[in-house]
């Protein structure tokens, strides 16, 4: 089975966690590891990238975090995807390729065939549609438990 690197998959939950729990207030790096589990070390390196990408907005300060750069319906895995491998962290990219016929001419053909059909795929996948498929599982969303209805 084919898998996606840890970074990447990193990169998408938390993407998916700051548009999911963000609400109006930033969302910090630090609730997300608590949420997803994702080790800090990852987690901070793949959210800067996000954010050199514009896929995220940093905000300093001792309230800040993170808030997407855009509308959710806006942003694919796609385009966090392409950020991750940007940045050299796909964990074992084409550095083995094969030099042999049989690898160049046949093997390797098929596999950007693959990627690229996957690829097409990711970038038809949005996180306004993660956030959907999220709440129609019933996840819990920080954000609506800080809504406050009184007037």
């Amino acid at each position: 089975m084919i898998r996606l690197p840890k970074k990447m998959l990193f990169a998408i939950e938390a993407v998916l966690d700051i548009a999911y729990n963000a609400g109006t207030e930033p969302v910090q790096s630090k609730d997300i590891t608590v949420r997803q589990g994702i080790p800090r070390r990852y987690l901070e390196q793949v959210l800067q990238q996000l954010v050199r990408a514009d896929i995220l907005t940093g905000v300093r300060g001792p309230r800040g975090g993170y808030l997407l750069a855009r509308e959710r319906r806006r942003i694919t895995l796609g385009q966090i995807t392409r950020v991750v491998a940007q940045n050299g962290d796909s964990e074992g990219a084409d550095s083995d390729m094969s030099e042999s016929d049989l690898g160049t001419k046949v093997v390797w053909p098929i596999w950007d065939d693959l990627q690229g059909v996957v690829m097409e795929r990711l970038d038809s996948i949005t996180i306004e549609e993660l956030c959907l498929k999220a709440h129609g599982k019933g996840i819990e969303s920080e954000s609506a438990q800080r809504l406050d209805f009184i007037i």
